[in-house]
């Protein structure tokens, strides 16, 4: 249980409901450590803690620090003026970073760690819930539930350990990976980050933490991980797997079919085609399966096997997934924030529509520092769309920025031809988005914040303009 250098045996979170976070406390608790923590707010997740053993307050007090506690865990997302950090610091509790305490748990374990500026949260579920279904029982630690509130992380029994690697804080030079996976390198981050550059450096450090002997599998369609891979060539102790479809790759994709919200991936691997399903809609999500696939492969996971087991992974919480239909309108929550990710979740989704239905997103731009830089990017995005509702910034850990506002998004989503209208009022966004959708539409809820908890309030009020007009029908 204990680390050198973190004694984790009796850690206090702060913060302990994030995804990060929760995960951790999730497998100490599991291994016998004495969890505690605190959060903002009770949720689900704060309740599946409590039920493995752990004592969570609500709010932030320097009093919720127990006393026995070995290291107080922060993320970094966590303020300086945090009163049970400055407990922590009074009293000379160790604090210990999200990172590290990670990085301790993965210790003595096979890592493999998923990195990439998007995609990491379905390849590391894709990876757990495959080499789950085959028996190996890894430890995992995700950036998202898989199902259930909880699910983001597991003490398994076996020797792998399948971690997401976040590079937004460069807490991800903390690992060392036996097999590491870059699916794209792009500029976001724009707080931590003054240039791709800087990006670049990051990440060539991150590679240079993979242990002697150990594989990189990267992009060889995305631009940033191919300028990667050319700076990571030729380094002594490394084995570098490109994927993608680009002709020099060595896992090529051959083609992906889109069958609803379904793909069938056909790939060459070492020289044979293997084809197999992803039950997940897309180009995007099909490609991180196939760097998933590789990974595997890379610990000596047999292809056909892992393959077949890919197909029994079926989404992760917030990523595309399905939240429920009414009145023939499906609604499905996207946690696209970054205007890649929001390309690659319209395309899917219009890939799998049927018939004469339309795309509709709500949108909640996340951050005001993301919005300041990349507001052209998130318009033009929002042009794949057939109609947009855009809701003001969702601010997470940041304060305003003068002059940034959602109408930047707006202005550049007219500019690219997008029929898109502002929506300041998030009470009253159910309805205005139920009178727009009509049967036979795919509607997303999309961002990073609480737009997630618009998905079954408008669900609510397009069932209910259904049985007024059935009130209404009967009554003539």
């Amino acid at each position: 249980m204990n680390d050198a250098a973190h004694d984790l045996h009796a850690p206090h979170f702060i913060g302990i409901g994030g995804a990060g976070m929760s995960g951790l406390a999730k497998i100490l608790a599991v291994r016998g450590a004495s969890v505690s923590g605190s959060d903002s707010k009770e949720s689900e997740t704060v309740l599946a803690l409590r039920a493995l053993g752990a004592t969570v307050h609500v709010g932030h007090a320097a009093e919720h620090v127990p006393d026995g506690t070995s290291s107080v865990v922060v993320s970094s997302a966590i303020r300086a003026d945090n009163p049970e950090l400055a407990a922590a610091h009074e009293r000379g509790i160790p604090v210990v970073h999200r990172s590290d305490a990670l990085a301790a748990l993965m210790g003595g374990r096979r890592a493999l760690a998923v990195a990439g500026t998007h995609g990491k949260t379905t390849t590391t579920s894709m990876l757990a819930v495959a080499l789950g279904e085959l028996g190996l029982d890894p430890s995992y630690a995700i950036g998202g539930d898989l199902d259930t509130p909880g699910s983001n992380a597991h003490h398994g029994a076996g020797e792998i350990f399948v971690a997401e690697a976040d590079e937004s804080d460069r807490s991800f030079h903390k690992y060392a990976p036996e097999v590491a996976i870059v699916l794209n390198v792009e500029l976001d981050h724009h707080a931590n980050y003054a240039s791709i550059e800087e990006i670049y450096e990051s990440f060539e450090t991150f590679v240079g933490r993979i242990t002697p002997g150990g594989t990189l599998v990267v992009s060889a369609d995305h631009d940033g991980a191919r300028e990667l891979t050319a700076r990571v060539a030729g380094r002594a102790g490394l084995t570098v797997v490109t994927v993608g479809a680009a002709e020099d790759a060595d896992v090529r994709v051959r083609s992906v079919v889109a069958r609803s919200m379904t793909s069938e991936v056909t790939v060459e691997l070492d020289g044979a085609e293997l084809s197999f399903t992803v039950s997940v809609p897309g180009r995007h999500y099909a490609h991180n399966a196939v760097a998933a696939l590789a990974a595997g492969v890379a610990l000596g996971v047999p292809a056909a096997d892992l393959a077949k087991a890919l197909g029994a992974y079926t989404g992760v919480r917030r990523r595309l997934q399905l939240k429920g239909e009414a009145g023939g309108v499906q609604v499905i929550d996207s946690y696209a924030h970054h205007p890649t990710e929001m390309t690659a979740d319209l395309e899917a989704i219009r890939e799998g529509l049927e018939g004469e239905g339309r795309v509709l997103v709500v949108f909640q731009p996340h951050l005001f520092s993301r919005t300041q830089q990349l507001a052209e990017e998130m318009g033009r995005a929002l042009a794949l769309a057939d109609a947009s509702v855009v809701l003001d910034i969702y601010p997470a850990r940041e304060d305003p920025i003068p002059g940034v506002t959602s109408e930047l998004i707006i202005d550049a989503a007219h500019r690219a031809g997008a029929d898109v209208t502002a929506e300041h009022s998030f009470a009253a966004a159910p309805a205005v988005l139920a009178g727009l959708a009509r049967p036979g539409d795919l509607l997303l809820t999309m961002g990073a914040g609480d737009v997630t908890n618009l998905g079954p309030a408008i669900l609510d009020e397009i069932r209910g303009s259904v049985q007024h007009l059935s009130n209404v029908a009967s009554n003539v």
